[in-house]
């Protein structure tokens, strides 16, 4: 492979390990894969959102459907001075009503949420764009850690998202890789500051899906909970 992430990355500066509060299943592997979504958002939804050119793990647009203050905005909640929770409702949500309601629907303080249009790209290219999340700059210590939810829109069963855990120097440990297949409704919950990720899309057309950042805490847990599969849930305490 002719790139590999190095000490320089930008990724490895972000912090890794604070005293937020955070989600005993995600603790092992960092991800969590849930159920299928229980409900599919249209075709004619997310193709009438209003997308923006703002590159991230690739040949990427992004429409927002909820920011910081309501506008249609892809920079970080930082450059607003908040934390990447309390979010309000952009212009984008009231194309997209099954996505509103479905992330209303979680009940936990959500940030950005956002649906994602990626270009295809190969293993090598992809990695390229491997990274990690900066999602709890000015989160206070004693506040739930931001996590990333997905929901894929588009059916991919051939493409994936590359997940890995850190070496002793904070980079990418290939030893530590998961796949995350990527057929329409797949569902997972990622710990996207721990996590290094990036997606192969091997197909011929954009992939959509639908990105959200939510508050760890006793509501996003019970959800997480009520939404594994079927023998993950009688597996796992309530």
């Amino acid at each position: 492979m002719s790139f590999w992430p190095n000490a320089d990355h930008w990724s490895v500066q972000i912090p890794l390990r604070t005293p937020h509060p955070r989600l005993d299943v995600l603790a092992d592997t960092g991800v969590v894969v849930l159920e299928d979504a229980p409900f599919e958002c249209p075709e004619s939804e997310y193709l009438a959102l209003e997308y923006m050119d703002w590159k991230s793990g690739g040949d990427t647009n992004f429409a927002p459907i909820a920011t910081a203050d309501g506008e249609l905005d892809c920079r970080g909640f930082w450059d607003k001075g908040k934390t990447d929770k309390d979010a309000e409702w952009t212009s984008n949500a009231q194309v997209a009503p099954s996505i509103r309601d479905y992330v209303d629907g979680v009940g936990a303080n959500f940030g950005r949420v956002r649906t994602i249009k990626l270009a295809p790209q190969d293993r090598e290219a992809a990695i390229r764009s491997i990274h990690r999340d900066d999602n709890n700059r000015f989160n206070p210590d004693d506040e739930g850690w931001v996590v990333r939810s997905w929901v894929e829109l588009t059916d991919n069963p051939d493409s994936y998202m590359i997940l890995m855990d850190n070496d002793a120097d904070g980079l990418p440990d290939p030893d530590t890789e998961i796949r995350v297949p990527l057929h329409r409704g797949a569902r997972f919950v990622v710990d996207t500051q721990r996590l290094w990720h990036v997606v192969v899309h091997t197909g011929d057309a954009p992939r959509y899906a639908l990105i959200t950042s939510f508050e760890s805490g006793p509501t996003l847990d019970a959800w997480i909970h009520d939404n594994l599969p079927a023998d993950d849930r009688a597996a796992t305490p309530a």
